[in-house]
């Protein structure tokens, strides 16, 4: 997509009022997560004392938890991509910085904030103590509500294929997962007739495989989509397949694993702060690869900033270190 200019807001924040809130989803991972529960319980005892811990299967407790939060504070979740979708709205309303430890099976957000690959132990410290800084969601609109997402929706094919991999075998995670589910999903493989509207102009009427948004580079457990797209820039990105058949969906898929897709004539992206998405029939959808009900109309827009999270040493607006509490 190019080089982009950043807003002005969003930069690293100050320390969290009061101690952090350490959630475990114990679901994350295909159910694997629960068997870091003793292990971050005693790392939190020697290097966090005043942390709360909890290990909540709830999403409605664990919400609930989150809202009774000091605004501003620190809440530190352990799991995946679908950890943080489902509790987006009640870190938005309190304001409240996030520090994620990634052990879900995507993990795509975890990717883009730069902490792919830390060790449990590093990332934990990273999460506790480093400095938050601004990063952009996006708000996903349709007749039957509206959802806050952090790294992508999917509309179409791809939110099939997210389904299918929610709804696969728990012992098939990452990366594996989706294309599992990806040549699942072949059989029964359609086109449907979208009109997408781009900031108010009409970029697409006609037969497509999907149309969705990124907000960080890569969805799907790594796939780079969108390799250009950044997380703090005040945009959006679409990203339209177009007339697929089975074979050109199947040869499409190394280029796409590659990044090297975005070439093909039936592929485009485009920035963007508002979206529409029109079709005659009921879409699939998919949030954060969370699958939700089908719609025939949604309207995406970004929310620039509307997040702060901890990201990685490497990353623009991490910390070199992980910021250690002052003494006294």
């Amino acid at each position: 997509t190019g080089a982009r200019s950043r807003p002005m807001a969003g930069g690293p924040v100050a320390a969290p009022a009061g101690p952090a809130l350490v959630l475990l989803n114990p679901c994350a991972a295909g159910g694997r997560a629960w068997r870091l529960a003793d292990p971050l319980r005693k790392k939190l005892n020697s290097v966090a004392p005043e942390a709360a811990f909890a290990v909540v299967d709830d999403v409605e407790r664990a919400r609930a938890l989150l809202l009774e939060r000091p605004e501003a504070s620190r809440a530190v979740l352990v799991g995946g991509d679908g950890t943080v979708h489902r509790l987006l709205p009640a870190l938005v309303e309190r304001k409240l910085s996030l520090g994620l430890v990634p052990v879900g099976s995507g993990n795509d957000l975890a990717r883009a904030l730069g902490l792919r690959g830390l060790a449990w132990p590093d990332a934990l410290a990273l999460a506790l103590h480093g400095q938050a800084s601004g990063c952009d969601l996006g708000e996903l609109v349709t007749e039957h509500g509206a959802w806050p997402f952090a790294s992508s929706v999917e509309a179409g094919f791809d939110a099939a294929i997210a389904r299918r991999a929610a709804e696969g075998p728990q012992w098939l995670r990452g990366l594996p997962r989706y294309l599992w589910a990806t040549l699942g999903e072949l059989a029964a493989l359609r086109r449907r007739r979208l009109r997408v509207i781009v900031d108010g102009e009409l970029v697409h009427d006609g037969d497509a495989l999907f149309a969705s948004t990124l907000n960080t580079p890569t969805y799907g457990a790594g796939m780079p989509a969108v390799p250009g797209a950044r997380i703090d820039d005040g945009r959006l990105d679409l990203l339209i397949a177009g007339r697929f058949g089975r074979l050109g969906t199947l040869l499409m898929l190394p280029r796409l694993l590659a990044g090297r897709h975005l070439g093909h004539p039936e592929v485009r992206t485009a920035p963007f702060t508002q979206l529409r998405v029109e079709c005659v029939a009921e879409m699939p959808l998919a949030a954060d690869g969370e699958p939700l009900a089908g719609a025939r109309a949604v309207a995406v827009r970004v929310m620039p900033g509307a997040l702060q999270a901890v990201r990685g040493p490497g990353e623009p607006g991490g910390t070199g270190e992980p910021r250690r509490p002052r003494a006294g």
